[in-house]
């Protein structure tokens, strides 16, 4: 095993799973074309809550990715860190709606 994980090029190793399983891989990336595509929602505002859900996944492909198609929408820097500060409140406010749960456990 490896010591590190997240290498700049260990993502192309997902290359793998288009050979081994080609017909599911390319229907994730139609799926995934399809999402992004404008819609109700353009396409820079999608990048922007992929942005904020890559923060709160932990992904740094993602992050990474996200943040550049973001800008390449036309998403400024404030923007891209203003979804940035969204994620911080969504998982800042899930612990806080979890301690319902020790809250709960130290009455019993």
């Amino acid at each position: 095993m490896k010591d590190q994980f997240y290498g700049k090029k260990d993502i192309e190793k997902a290359a793998k799973m288009y050979t081994l399983k080609p017909e599911l891989m390319k229907g994730f990336l139609d799926l995934d074309a399809k999402i992004f595509a404008d819609g109700s929602l353009d396409k820079k505002t999608k990048e922007l809550i992929a942005v904020a859900c890559a923060h709160i996944t932990q992904c740094p492909y993602c992050i990474e990715g996200h943040v550049k198609a973001a800008k390449k929408a036309g998403a400024s820097d404030e923007q891209i860190a203003e979804a940035i500060f969204v994620s911080v409140s969504m998982k800042a406010g899930s612990a806080m709606a979890h301690s319902c749960i020790a809250m709960e456990a130290l009455e019993e």
